[in-house]
């Protein structure tokens, strides 16, 4: 019992020069993908963020929702369909998009915070136009995909100063009313650049950018700006990793101090990251 009782202590301590770093700091934290899809990994999730607003970290939570948004077509006898990575949006799929993000899972999100016993508010970027978005400029057609054109962060400040949680779903607006799918990296990355803040979470369903994709072991632990050219050359930033890691690119050519990928099939991941030695995934710096 006692050694439990050390060990505890040991940990906590070398969690306190961690969280007077983050106090009163921004930290923008994405989560989505089949990371969401396990209830006990949620859970570990929203618990790692009610901490670190619970000892003074301003936390914004960004969220996706592709297997919900899978499941609600299928109960629909609608196929999912996707181009170079991207789901095709067309006008029925972006009703069912902005349902799915912004009702069902978000507030299942909000409903999780509150139950842990912290305060949150449930946003999308059409609140406030949050997310101004237009049609992505792509070579194919991808219906009502957007990409972001401005992040008007006014409402998320306000929420964070009265000490509130701000649980913000990826889709956007443009001038004219019409809504977007958006990225969720994309909308987290722009959401930090527009805050400054001070980390940039990016919660997975991969230990991090990989050496070798077939070998998990094979975790590069930190990467610069300048290293990203090379490493994409290489192939080892490939697929789907190359938009993830240029929109955390565009984030610290805005400001923000670091980015990190790390595992959300951890335990716990968040909080190994921000207070712990060891850290988790993989880091980026400018």
């Amino acid at each position: 019992m006692a050694k439990h009782a050390v060990l505890k202590a040991q940990i906590l301590s070398e969690a306190v020069p961690y969280i007077q770093e983050y106090h009163d700091k921004i930290v923008v934290v994405k989560y989505g993908g089949n990371a969401m899809v396990n209830e006990v990994l949620i859970d570990n999730v929203i618990n790692d963020v009610c901490l670190m607003n619970l000892v003074g970290i301003k936390v914004v939570l960004v969220h996706g929702g592709g297997p919900e948004i899978s499941n609600a077509l299928k109960r629909m006898h609608k196929e999912s369909k996707f181009i170079n990575g991207l789901r095709y949006t067309d006008e029925e799929t972006i009703d069912i998009v902005q349902e799915v993000l912004a009702g069902k899972v978000n507030k299942n999100l909000v409903k999780r915070i509150h139950t842990h016993g912290n305060k949150a508010v449930g946003i999308c970027g059409i609140d406030n136009m949050l997310l101004k978005a237009k049609k992505v400029d792509a070579d194919v057609d991808l219906g009502y995909v957007g990409e972001i054109e401005d992040v008007n962060a006014e409402i998320l400040v306000d929420l964070l100063d009265q000490g509130y949680i701000p649980v913000v779903a990826s889709v956007g607006m443009d001038e004219e009313g019409h809504s977007y799918n958006i990225n969720a990296d994309t909308a987290a990355a722009a959401i930090a650049s527009a805050l400054k803040a001070e980390n940039l979470v990016i919660v997975s369903d991969i230990p991090g950018l990989l050496r070798d994709r077939e070998d998990e072991d094979s975790l590069i632990e930190a990467v610069t700006v300048d290293d990203v050219m090379e490493l994409t050359k290489e192939g080892i930033i490939a697929g789907g990793m190359i938009p993830k890691v240029k929109c955390i690119v565009d984030a610290l050519e805005e400001g923000i101090k670091k980015a990190v990928i790390i595992d959300g099939r951890i335990p716990h991941a968040i909080l190994i990251e921000m207070f712990s030695n060891e850290g988790s995934g993989t880091m980026f710096t400018k």
